[in-house]
C-alpha cells in the first residue's frame, strides 16, 4: 500500500532491502505489485533486484520459503490446517501437494514423525 501523508496523496515507499522485506514478508498474501511497490520498487527493479539473492523467481522463492516454514513448523507437531494457513497458503489440498513435491513426504507424516528428543524419553 502507498505511504500516504497528511494531505492524503500517495508517495512511493522508500526503498528497503530487498532480502530482509521478503524475509518478514513472504507469509502475507500480496501479488509481486503490491511486494514490490511496498519494498518501494517498480515491479521491473523489485524482480531484478530479487535477482540478486536468489535465483529462483519471487514467486517460487515465496512458495520455496512457505514450504520450509511449514515444515518447521509441523516437525513442532501443529495441525496441517493451521499450517497451510499460517504460511500463506490458501487452500490445503495444493500446499498438501506443493509439499510433498518439495520434501517426497505429506504434511501430516512430518507432523506425525518422532523426533530425536522424543525417542531419547
Amino acid at each position: 500500500m502507498p505511504i500516504t501523508d497528511s494531505s492524503s496523496q500517495a508517495k512511493p515507499a522508500q526503498k528497503i532491502e530487498l532480502k530482509d522485506f521478503m524475509e518478514k514478508n513472504f507469509k502475507n498474501d500480496m501479488s509481486m505489485s503490491e511486494f514490490a511497490q511496498a519494498s518501494g520498487r517498480s515491479l521491473s527493479t523489485f524482480k531484478r533486484d530479487f535477482k540478486k539473492f536468489s535465483e529462483l523467481s519471487p514467486e517460487r522463492w515465496i512458495t520455496a520459503r512457505r514450504l520450509t516454514a511449514a515444515y518447521d513448523l509441523l516437525r513442532r507437531r501443529r495441525r496441517v490446517t493451521d499450517v497451510c494457513f499460517d504460511v500463506g497458503f490458501k487452500n490445503v489440498s495444493h500446499f498438501s501437494a506443493a509439499f510433498k513435491r518439495k520434501f517426497g513426504i505429506t504434511p501430516g507424516d512430518v507432523r506425525n514423525q518422532k523426533s530425536v528428543t522424543d525417542s531419547q524419553n
